[in-house]
């Protein structure tokens, strides 16, 4: 499981710059980014290279954030690889409540898939029993040693 950071932002032109120079401006690197909208408010979920120091700066730096586990999920950048991950969560009638993906540099996964699930420790067994690959924190110090 990867600790993920989520900031809540208002909907007006310059927020997202705002938190992306804060972490800069920290030496934090991003690894993973998504952003959804409300009426209201954005939603920016990020996957970091130091999350517990991330967390400091943006409520040092006024905004309104907060952590969450998710699940990390390896997969290969071909035909049917995604539904092969969404097929073992349907079995097992875990919900998805959102995910998102990024590609990655790491000799051994190609692309890293992004969940929070209705059971994530469920997911995890069921997603491992099929040899599909679930990440931990040491597959973020491997990315880490590049940034």
């Amino acid at each position: 499981m990867f600790k993920q950071i989520t900031v809540f932002l208002e909907n007006k032109p310059g927020r997202l710059e705002e938190v992306t120079g804060c972490l800069a401006a920290a030496g934090i690197n991003l690894h993973a980014l998504s952003l959804a909208d409300t009426t209201d408010f954005g939603i920016l979920r990020l996957i970091v290279s130091e999350p517990e120091a991330a967390l400091a700066v943006l409520k040092k730096n006024d905004f309104m954030v907060k952590t969450a586990e998710v699940l990390a999920v390896a997969t290969g950048h071909t035909p049917g690889s995604l539904h092969k991950v969404l097929q073992a969560l349907s079995e097992q009638n875990i919900s998805i409540e959102y995910m998102y993906a990024f590609t990655s540099h790491h000799k051994d996964y190609d692309a890293v898939l992004i969940f929070s699930l209705s059971d994530q420790a469920a997911a995890a067994k069921k997603l491992e029993e099929r040899g599909i690959a679930v990440l931990g924190r040491e597959f973020l110090s491997e990315l880490n040693k590049d940034c």
